[in-house]
Parts: structure tokens; C-alpha cells; sequence
């Protein structure tokens, strides 16, 4: 008789319950002032073989395959929610970071874990392997922890996390290689590093242009189909860099920011999907790899894991940061912020498996090591961010953001957009009935959200200090209503180039 579906069904049981355990308790991060990533780690080592749970996994490759598709799948989508001002702004001292930070964070996490008793190739894989700042663990605390940082130290951070992870790979694989067969060719090592970038970059352009007019030119049935193609699009500009020895994780990320930066079709529930695809992979990822470690074996780990912690987070990284950003002309304060918020998560622990697989001396030991890292890198710094942004000034003066929006969908580029102004109480406009304000015959006033009140525009709707204005407006009216209201506080297509319609 067959035994399906009963596996599967337990299968679909045990998956569910730990994902909506996890799901559950994220509101007590808050409250708890930890990282929600390191709970959903918490809870897959509770679920582990040494846990309540009693599941017992100990599948490597499994674990490296998953967590590989949820890290190109999270990248894709902080590229698409990154903007090309953004990338202008911020991708020198970024790429800097991500890049000779990288190498030099390595070595000195290297250095270090020689000092403590591992051999030169150990140390080196080691620092290798936490080299980089995790692009779901920055992207989860900056964008969810309410905290809206000042623009340019915000998007360091958010591109720094999305670009370096590649150089981190290769080193990985680089180290893992010699510490198997005992070469060291150093300078083997790097070419293959910029060989690798290299190809990432010039596929993940050529990949992202030719997704924005495949998706400009098609013309699908339903809407729901356009996610569909833009997840092909992500499986795509990783797969194909990697196949041809190119960086896929760097292919992904630029591809994303490449495609958003032009007009997609429905755009709002494009970014909503790949919002939710990421925060499922994140889910899915960090329960996976709690369940793969064994509580003993990391505890064991813990002194050395939490002196290499201490190194990373006090002396490896800010110093790095430090000297990474002093030609960028970065103030201290700024500096020292971005230094402290390199979080680890997902990414070195993932790392870790692969020298496993490859069957490196001491590969279990790397793994329990890393882990611990993680886990004290990732609450310590983590806890603390929105402390120390209010310390350091770091928070914005942006506007808060309304309690509603008005949304608009489409299937192909429209000439008009819906904008939205904050209205401060120096405005000129605060205090002023709506009829009296002198719109462009092609603009009008949709909606004046007003706490939690909705409030349908008239001729004679007074507007108050603290109102979020929703105007329909032509492209050629923004500049005149920029000069009535101020700054533009949202507008969904401000960040994308001017595409002109087939």
C-alpha cells in the first residue's frame, strides 16, 4: 500500500507550524529588542534534533541549495527597491566596502582566529566567511524597525549588503580549495575575484535591460502572471553568470535595480509579491539553518566564536569602515554607524556548509564556530541600532508616512502620476482652503489623509499642518505643484527613468 500522502502531509504539518510559530512571535522582537532573523534561528534550533522539537536534520547540501535561492530571490528584491539616485549617491564608497572591506575584514578575522589556535588556511576561511554584511539582515532592520536613516548613510548600508556578498563567495570557495588540497595562490585568488565581478556586472546589466523591455513589450492575460515572469527573471540573472563563472549573486542584485528603475507593469503589486517572496525566503532560510545546528556542538564553539565576534564587531569592522570611507569624506559619527551595523546573518552560515560539503579538516568545527558568530554578531549590533541612530542624530527629518495612500495599477506607462505632499507647518499652503489654491488645469487633489481620517477634498477643505495630500498631476505639473506644496513625500514612479511607451 502506498504510504502517500501521509509523508507529505506531515511534511506540509511540520513546515507550517514552524513557519507560523515564527511568523507569530516576530512581534516580540520588538519588545524583546532582538533581531527578528536571530528569533527565526532560535526557533529552528528548537525545533532541532537537540530541541523539543526532536527533528532531526543534518542535510548540508540541502540547506546550501535552499539558502542560495532565497538569497538570490531576497537580493532581487532590495535591487528592485533600491533607486538609481541611491546607486548614484552611494555606490563608490559602497563598492569600496564591498570589495577591499571585504579582503581586509578577512584578514583581519583571520589573523585574529590564528591568534586564538587555528592554523593560517583555517583563520583565512574563517574571516572569509563572515567577511560580509548579510543583505537580509541589514534590509530586515533597516526597513522594519520603523527608523528611517539619514539618505546617505542608509543606502551605504543597503548597497553595501546587497554588492558584497560575492566577494565573500569566492573567497569562500577560494579558501575552502586550499585548505583541501594545501595550495595557496594568492594571487590566483584575486584574479579569479575580479573575473567573477566582472562577468556579475556585465551580465546582470545586459540581463536587467533586456527584462525591462521584455516586460515593456508583453502583453499578458492577468496580472497575476507578471510576478511570475519577474521570478524567472531573478532564477535567470543568477543562474546564467554563475553557469558561465560570473558572479550570480552580484548578476541578481544589479539586474533588480536595473529593472526598477524603469516603468513596470503593475508596479505596486510587483513589489508587493517580491516583498512577500523575500520575507518568506528569510523565514524559510534562517529556520533552516537553526535546524541544522546543534545546540552542544555550538555552545562547545562559544568561546571561540564569541572572541572573533568581539574582533569583528569592536575592531575588524569599524576600523575597516573607518578607512574605507576616509577618502568618501564620511563625518566620524556616520563612520562609526556604518561600521557597527554590519550585521551578519544567513549568508556566513550558509558559507560555512560549503567547506562541509567539500570535506575541509575541521569543516564541523568552522560551521559550529560561525554560528555563534551569527548568533552574538547578529544580537548584539542588531538590538541596538535604534538606540544608537537616535544617539549618533542619524534619523531622518522625513515626514511620517500616512496611515492610507492612493494607489494606482496599470499594465502599461500612463502620462500622469498620483503625488504626495506633506504639509509642514511653514508651508504656505497650511491654513489654506482648496479652492483657493491655484492647481494646473491637468492636476486636482484626490485625497487629504488627516490621522487616522480620510477626507474627501472640496473647495472648501482647509488644509492643516500634518495632512498627507494626494494629487493627480501630469508630469509636466510637477515642478508647479512642487513650488506650492514643497517637497514631493511619495510618488511611486519618481525613482524610475522616463520610458517612453511603444
Amino acid at each position: 500500500m502506498p504510504t502517500e500522502p501521509l509523508p507529505t502531509a506531515a511534511l506540509l504539518v511540520t513546515f507550517g507550524t514552524l513557519m507560523a510559530v515564527s511568523v507569530l512571535v516576530s512581534r516580540a522582537s520588538e519588545r524583546l529588542r532582538v533581531p527578528v532573523l536571530l528569533l527565526f534561528i532560535l526557533i529552528g534550533m528548537a525545533a532541532g534534533s537537540e530541541g523539543i522539537g526532536g527533528l532531526w536534520f543534518e542535510d548540508y547540501a540541502l540547506t546550501f541549495r535552499v539558502g542560495t535561492v532565497a538569497l538570490a530571490l531576497i537580493l532581487f528584491d532590495g535591487g528592485l527597491n533600491t533607486s538609481m539616485r541611491a546607486v548614484r549617491e552611494a555606490v563608490r564608497p559602497a563598492a569600496v566596502l564591498a570589495t577591499v572591506g571585504v579582503v581586509a575584514t578577512a584578514a583581519i578575522v583571520g589573523a585574529c582566529a590564528r591568534l586564538l589556535g587555528a592554523s593560517w588556511a583555517e583563520g583565512m576561511l574563517l574571516g572569509a566567511i563572515v567577511s560580509s554584511t548579510d543583505a537580509a539582515a541589514v534590509f530586515a532592520v533597516l526597513r522594519n524597525s520603523g527608523l528611517v536613516l539619514k539618505r546617505r548613510v542608509g543606502v551605504t548600508l543597503e548597497l553595501e549588503s546587497g554588492l558584497n556578498d560575492p566577494v565573500a563567495v569566492i573567497l569562500t570557495m577560494a579558501f575552502t580549495g586550499a585548505l583541501v588540497s594545501g595550495e595557496h595562490a594568492v594571487w590566483r585568488m584575486m584574479a579569479d575575484v575580479l573575473a567573477q565581478l566582472a562577468i556579475g556586472a556585465v551580465l546582470g546589466v545586459a540581463i536587467g535591460h533586456g527584462a525591462r523591455a521584455l516586460l515593456r513589450r508583453a502583453r499578458l492575460p492577468t496580472g497575476g502572471l507578471y510576478p511570475v515572469l519577474t521570478v524567472a527573471v531573478a532564477c535567470l540573472a543568477f543562474g546564467v553568470p554563475t553557469l558561465m563563472a560570473g558572479s550570480g549573486f552580484l548578476a541578481v542584485y544589479v539586474a533588480a535595480i536595473i529593472l526598477g528603475a524603469g516603468p513596470l507593469p503593475h508596479r505596486l503589486g510587483l513589489l508587493r509579491v517580491h516583498d512577500a517572496i523575500a520575507w518568506f525566503a528569510q523565514v524559510a532560510m534562517f529556520v533552516l539553518l537553526g535546524l541544522l545546528a546543534f545546540p552542544s556542538r555550538v555552545i562547545e564553539a562559544a568561546p571561540m566564536g564569541l572572541a572573533l565576534a568581539l574582533c569583528l564587531a569592536l575592531v575588524a569592522r569599524p576600523v575597516v569602515v573607518a578607512l574605507c570611507l576616509a577618502p568618501f569624506r564620511y563625518p566620524l559619527k556616520e563612520s562609526a554607524f556604518v561600521g557597527w551595523v554590519g550585521l551578519r546573518g544567513a549568508v556566513p552560515i550558509i558559507l560555512a556548509t560549503y567547506p562541509v560539503m567539500a570535506g575541509a579538516p575541521g569543516a564541523d568545527r568552522i560551521f559550529d564556530v560561525v554560528f555563534s558568530i551569527v548568533v552574538v554578531g547578529t544580537f548584539i549590533p542588531g538590538s541596538t541600532v535604534a538606540w544608537l541612530t537616535r544617539r549618533l542624530d542619524l534619523e531622518s527629518d522625513e515626514p511620517p508616512r500616512p496611515r492610507a495612500v492612493v494607489e494606482i495599477e496599470s499594465s502599461e506607462p500612463l502620462d500622469a502620476d498620483v503625488l504626495s505632499f506633506y504639509i509642514e507647518p511653514a508651508a504656505a499652503v497650511a491654513g489654506a482652503r482648496m479652492a483657493d489654491l491655484p492647481f494646473p488645469p491637468g492636476a486636482a487633489a484626490m485625497l487629504v489623509v488627516r490621522g487616522r481620517e480620510l477626507i474627501a477634498p472640496r473647495g472648501g477643505t482647509v488644509l492643516q499642518p500634518g495632512d498627507h495630500v494626494f494629487v493627480c498631476a501630469r508630469r509636466e505639473d510637477q515642478g508647479t505643484l512642487h513650488l506650492l506644496f514643497g517637497r514631493m513625500e511619495q510618488n511611486v514612479e519618481e525613482e524610475t527613468e522616463e520610458v517612453e511607451p511603444d
